[in-house]
């Protein structure tokens, strides 16, 4: 099924995205290795974001089947801290955010219970709580309260690995994975702690397939959107709608193909990006860092 669905994508691709065809080079160079991961926990990496408290760190978490916990890694791959999330489960967490949330003098953390192999759950979890600021970067601590945002999709059940958050609106998107073209869905600020929400479908056929991650930067002007072998990469105008970005030919973004790697986050300050592997065929799960080119 992958072999085929990747294999309609190139084509599909090719076809739709022209400026998607020869990769990007003078806006971020070519990934370099920053650092192999030390903490053998970290074995089915899903989720890639930078911290806002501690700023040249990120947050990352495992794949389906894992603990209740997320880890904070700095920028060589080195585990600092490993958080526990009290009164939840690791269903299949796919992807991680970090921005702005209800009280305007904190950050917050978004993870997204959103995965769905088999299309077969019908409703979807954003698990969301203030992003803690450590006295020690060198620790384990438990969060309480973790505020619960439950959703379904206007069109069904279906499996997706991506969500984002715009740092201006409040807003999260989630991108489904396995369409032929993949549709992107919105859930507006203020997002419902006690009610089930059904998220808006703000593109439908976007022209990418198997979509693993996305970012958005936290100047809110750039956004990344991977697959299993390609970074794309659009800059934003303004206040410009995402339904009205995405429909733009993206461009192609360096990347070094990994062992089923799927997440993907900005810098915190802007500087480049980083990419993070699962354990997979022999290969340890490493950090990849895409500096940006300065002019």
């Amino acid at each position: 099924m992958f072999i085929r669905l990747s294999l309609m994508f190139v084509a599909f691709g090719l076809i739709c995205c022209d400026r998607s065809s020869e990769i990007q080079k003078d806006i971020f160079a070519q990934g370099a290795i920053a650092g192999v991961l030390n903490a053998s926990e970290i074995d089915e990496a899903s989720g890639l974001a930078a911290s806002h408290t501690h700023p040249g760190m990120l947050w990352t978490h495992n794949d389906s089947g894992d603990k209740s916990r997320i880890f904070l890694i700095d920028s060589i791959g080195q585990k600092r801290a490993t958080l526990w999330l009290s009164g939840i489960s690791n269903r299949d967490w796919e992807d991680i955010a970090v921005g702005p949330g209800p009280q305007p003098d904190k950050t917050y953390v978004y993870i997204g219970e959103i995965g769905d192999n088999r299309a077969k759950h019908k409703h979807k979890y954003i698990y969301r709580f203030p992003e803690p600021t450590l006295v020690s970067t060198d620790t384990t601590l438990t969060v309480e309260q973790i505020d619960s945002i439950k959703f379904v999709l206007p069109d069904g059940s279906r499996d997706c690995e991506a969500l984002m958050i715009d740092p201006d609106t409040k807003d999260l998107y989630i991108f489904s994975k396995r369409e032929t073209a993949v549709n992107v869905y919105r859930l507006p600020y203020p997002q419902s702690t006690t009610e089930l929400m059904e998220a808006e479908k703000v593109l439908e056929g976007l022209p990418l397939t198997l979509i693993v991650a996305a970012d958005w930067s936290a100047d809110g002007k750039e956004i990344l959107i991977k697959d299993y072998e390609r970074v794309y990469y659009w800059k934003r105008n303004g206040d410009e709608p995402v339904s009205e970005l995405l429909t733009k030919d993206p461009i192609l973004l360096p990347y070094h193909q990994e062992p089923q790697g799927e997440s993907i986050a900005f810098d915190y300050f802007g500087k480049g990006y980083y990419t993070l592997s699962e354990k997979a065929k022999g290969v340890k799960p490493t950090l990849m860092v895409y500096k940006r080119i300065e002019k």
